[in-house]
């Protein structure tokens, strides 16, 4: 997508790096084009508690767990003041880590190219920067302990349980009676729900085998589908779903040793509010570096190359285990799916 042809020529006279001399106007587009490009990609990311980037608060960061008060079931005598009670509050606390990536552009390629390089190399690099911090925070949340497997369904239509990943097969799917025991042992737990509703994060290929279910409401059919969710496709059994490629892909090729031979399996997240905490991206979460040519001093003597690049700080951490679950099924793509 083209959005603007801008003269990089206009900038030859500033110096140290653009994004410290452009105008406001400028090093907004610039930050707006890396960060729109990004958070399309965070999924995983968008249902935990936030927290800022503490600026010069060292590199610990800090969540904090409220546990829930007990039932007060004695009764209060007339005229005496209860004993009351105490918020009890446990910090969870996690070292934030940096990430980056940048490219480098020729005199040659800002010269003669057709289209702004510049932006073209920032969609790229908010892209790259959206899918790293996703997998980073994806990676947290499969790592949780409350796992469900989907059931075995033999030819006559009869269920087996299903008690490892191991033995799991291409009849494990993912239906609409097990999402709602998922949600079921959400509710179990007393998982706050997230606008109404738990969610759930699932891959195309596992979506596939809801989206045919009659009572499958569509983002298209809601009664206000302009609050959907980055990647929102639907709801079903109290859960609404965000669908992402990157939903986690277990296989033996990957590294996970006790997959079913032959056959990926996918992980579908149920989450309920507060089950994580994770970095914001804005406010110095995510950052556009541009550096113009010859900024490098003598390490460019020629003003040959420029740069833009990114930098992000994120740390992600689960909070409440019980508030986070995770489905593991085959299914149809099963036998063709990789690790991702």
């Amino acid at each position: 997508m083209k959005l603007f042809n801008l003269n990089l020529q206009l900038f030859a006279d500033t110096q140290t790096t653009l994004t410290e001399t452009l105008s406001p106007e400028n090093k907004t587009f610039y930050d707006k084009v890396l960060l729109r490009e990004a958070q399309a990609n965070l999924v995983h990311g968008q249902f935990g508690q936030k927290r800022d980037i503490p600026k010069n608060g060292g590199k610990t960061i800090e969540f904090r767990k409220f546990d829930s008060l007990p039932k007060a079931l004695t009764p209060i005598t007339e005229g005496v003041t209860p004993a009351g009670n105490k918020l009890s509050v446990t910090a969870i606390t996690a070292t934030i880590k940096q990430y980056g990536d940048y490219i480098v552009q020729s005199d040659i390629l800002e010269l003669t190219a057709i289209d702004n390089t510049i932006v073209e190399a920032t969609q790229l690099l908010g892209n790259q920067a959206g899918l790293t911090l996703d997998t980073i925070d994806r990676e947290v949340l499969n790592s949780g302990t409350n796992v469900v497997y989907a059931p075995k369904v033999g030819a006559d239509g009869k269920k087996t349980v299903v008690t490892s990943r191991a033995a799991l097969d291409n009849t494990a799917t993912l239906t609409v009676d097990l999402v709602k025991k998922c949600a079921t042992i959400l509710k179990a737990v007393n998982a706050p729900k997230i606008d109404g509703y738990y969610v759930g994060i699932i891959h195309p290929h596992v979506a596939h085998d809801l989206m045919v279910d009659p009572k499958w409401m569509e983002v298209e059919k809601y009664a206000s589908p302009e609050n959907m969710l980055i990647g929102e496709i639907g709801r079903i059994g109290g859960v609404r779903f965000v669908e992402s490629t990157e939903a986690k892909i277990f296989t033996t090729e990957g590294g996970a040793s006790d997959c079913p031979s032959g056959l990926a399996v996918y992980s579908t997240l149920f989450l309920g509010a507060n089950a994580y905490g994770t970095t914001n991206v804005e406010g110095g979460g995510l950052q556009t570096i541009i550096k113009q040519k010859g900024s490098a001093g003598t390490a460019d003597p020629l003003d040959q190359r420029s740069s833009v690049g990114w930098k992000a700080t994120r740390v992600t951490e689960i909070l409440l285990d019980s508030y986070l679950l995770r489905c593991e099924s085959c299914g149809e793509f099963s036998d063709m799916a990789v690790a991702n």
